[in-house]
Order: structure tokens, then C-alpha cells, then sequence
């Protein structure tokens, strides 16, 4: 994992929770992690990592996940195994 996937993965467990975390940087942050990442139907994208599964959507227009994400990416990266 280099730095910016590090820095990205310290925001997703920050208190209080942030919104503003650009999804790309989520997901190179998860491929880093090996994760599986597939595509769903429109802007869902399924993520299986560490024996979990879960769906997301890609956050649109925007490119900034709210704060109702980064909780959900944390809860999932949390029963993954993953702390930063």
C-alpha cells in the first residue's frame, strides 16, 4: 500500500466521519487491499474482500463519497479485517 492509499484508508476511520473521499482513491485503495471488484447495473460496484461481500454505488455526478458511504466502507472494511 503506498501513501495516498494509506492516507485515504486513515480518512475512511477518522472521527468525526468525513465526506469528500473521491471514490477513485477508495477504490485503488481497495485494489491495493486485493479486493474483487466487479460491475453491477448502472453505478453499482461489487466488492468482495476477505471472505465479505458488499455492494456500493459509485457516487454521481459527483466524485465525492458522503458521509453515509465512507460509514458503510468502514463497517465493510471493519468485518474485513481491515483497520488502519
Amino acid at each position: 500500500m503506498n501513501r495516498k492509499q494509506k492516507k485515504t484508508l486513515k480518512a475512511i476511520f477518522e472521527e468525526p466521519v468525513k465526506a469528500g473521499i473521491v471514490w477513485t482513491d477508495i477504490e485503488a485503495l481497495l485494489k491495493a487491499l486485493d479486493a474483487e471488484l466487479s460491475e453491477g447495473r448502472g453505478s453499482r460496484v461489487r466488492i468482495a474482500l476477505n471472505g465479505v461481500r458488499a455492494v456500493f454505488h459509485r457516487p454521481h455526478p459527483e466524485k465525492e463519497t458522503d458521509k453515509g458511504a465512507v460509514k458503510a466502507m468502514r463497517r465493510f472494511l471493519n468485518e474485513a479485517g481491515i483497520e488502519p
